[in-house]
C-alpha cells in the first residue's frame, strides 16, 4: 500500500535506528505530543530500540485525556435532562467526578454512539420533539467535521441540535510546557493529523521564541524513528529549526477548506485541560453568530465545576512530568475496566498505551 507499508519496513527503520545511534552523544529528552504517536512508539517496541541517551516523553496530545472532569458532568447532566446525547465511543467510559456517560445511559439516559457528528443531524431531523446534542471533543483534526454539523443544521433550519464542545488547541499546550518550570524538554514531535488540517506556520513562533527543534511527524514506525533522527541531528548540532518528516501528508498551509469552515462556526478562546487547568487561548468555542447551537449556554449546565480525583496523576502525565507505571495507582486501582481517570480509558492514552502494551520491566524511564 503506497506511503503506508513503506513505514512499516522494518529493515528501513532497524538501518535509521543504527544511525540514529552513531549520532547520539548525550542525553535528549523528546516529546511526542500526539497520543496516536505514543501508541505507535510502545506497541512497535521502539522505545526500547532507541538509543539509551534519547528518552521519549509522552505529552498531552490524545483529546479524550485532556477532557476535564467537568465536560463530563456536564455532558452527564444533560442525558438526565433527557436530551439525547451523541458521542464518539472514547468518550462513554471517560469518569466524570460522579459517573461516566455510559454509567448514565445505563440509568435510562439516551446516549447513542456514532462515527460521525452529521449523524447527530440526523437524529435531531428525525426526533424534532427532542433535543439532540453531538459531544464535540477533539484538536483541531475534528474541529471541521464538527462545524460542519453546525452548517447542516443550520442549512436545514433545526433548532432542536446543538453541540457541547471541548476543542483544544495543540500549539498554546506545547507553549504551556515550555513554560512549566518543571519543563525538561529538548525537541518535539508535532501531530501530523493535526498540521494536515492546520498547516505548520503556528510552530515556527515556538521554535524562534524558545529555540527548540520542532519535527512534524506521521505514525507509522519509520515516521516517528526518521521523526526522532531529524530532532535529534538537530540538537547534536545545536540546531533548532521546523522539520516537516511527514511531508506526503502535510502542507505547509494546511488544508484552506477545512479550516475557513472552523473559522466560520469557532473561534479562539480559553481552555480548561484535565489535570493542567486552564490555558489562555488554547481551544475553540463556538461563535456569537452560532450561539443557539452551544449546547453548554442554550441548556445552563455552565455553572457545572468539578474537582479532579486526587489519587489521579494524570496531569503530570499529560505534561510529560511523570510516565504512566510511575503512579502508585497504575495497574492496581486503576486499570482499563476500572480507570481513574481518562488516560487509561482513551484508545490514545499513554497510560492504556502503558498498560496493553508495554512489558514493564523493560519501559525506558
Amino acid at each position: 500500500m503506497k506511503y503506508l507499508e513503506e513505514y512499516r519496513n522494518l529493515e528501513a527503520t532497524q538501518s535509521l535506528l543504527k544511525q540514529l545511534r552513531k549520532i547520539t552523544t548525550r542525553p535528549w529528552n523528546i516529546m511526542e505530543i500526539c497520543g496516536g504517536q505514543t501508541h505507535s512508539l510502545v506497541r512497535n517496541g521502539i522505545l526500547e530500540m532507541l538509543p539509551e541517551h534519547v528518552r521519549m516523553i509522552h505529552g498531552p496530545g490524545c483529546p479524550v485525556c485532556v477532557t476535564p472532569v467537568n465536560l463530563i458532568d456536564k455532558a452527564v447532566a444533560l442525558l438526565e435532562k433527557g436530551v439525547i446525547v451523541c458521542s464518539f465511543g472514547d468518550m462513554i467510559r471517560v469518569p466524570g467526578s460522579k459517573k461516566s456517560l455510559l454509567e448514565a445511559k445505563s440509568n435510562g439516559g439516551d446516549l447513542r454512539i456514532l462515527y460521525s457528528p452529521i449523524e447527530a443531524v440526523s437524529i435531531a431531523r428525525k426526533n424534532p420533539q427532542k433535543e439532540v446534542v453531538f459531544f464535540a471533543v477533539g484538536f483541531e483534526t475534528t474541529a471541521p467535521a464538527n462545524a460542519l454539523s453546525v452548517l447542516h443544521a443550520e442549512k436545514e433550519g433545526l433548532n432542536n441540535f446543538s453541540i457541547l464542545t471541548s476543542h483544544v488547541l495543540v500549539p498554546p499546550a506545547m507553549e504551556a510546557i515550555l513554560t512549566d518550570e518543571f519543563c525538561k524538554i529538548d525537541a518535539f514531535l508535532a501531530a501530523g493529523h493535526v498540521c494536515a488540517i492546520m498547516g505548520i506556520q503556528e510552530y515556527y513562533p515556538l521554535v524562534a521564541r524558545y529555540k527548540i527543534p520542532i519535527v512534524v511527524t506521521g505514525f507509522e514506525p519509520l515516521d516517528l524513528v526518521q521523526g526522532i533522527y531529524m530532532a535529534v541531528k538537530q540538537l547534536e548540532k545545536g540546531e533548532a529549526k521546523l522539520e516537516n518528516q511527514y511531508a506526503r501528508v502535510v502542507k505547509p498551509d494546511g488544508n484552506k477548506a477545512a479550516k475557513d469552515v472552523i473559522k466560520k462556526v469557532f473561534e479562539v478562546g480559553d481552555r480548561e485541560w484535565r489535570g493542567i487547568g486552564k490555558i489562555p487561548n488554547s481551544g475553540y468555542v463556538v461563535t456569537p453568530a452560532y450561539k443557539k447551537y452551544d449546547a453548554a449556554s442554550k441548556f445552563d449546565v455552565e455553572y457545572i465545576q468539578s474537582p479532579e480525583n486526587q489519587l489521579c496523576i494524570a496531569g503530570e502525565i499529560l505534561k510529560g512530568i511523570k510516565k504512566p507505571h510511575q503512579c502508585s495507582q497504575f495497574g492496581n486501582v486503576c486499570k482499563p475496566a476500572n480507570p481513574l481517570g481518562a488516560p487509561m480509558v482513551s484508545s490514545e492514552g499513554a497510560c492504556a498505551a502503558y498498560y496493553h502494551f508495554a512489558q514493564q520491566p523493560n519501559i525506558k524511564i
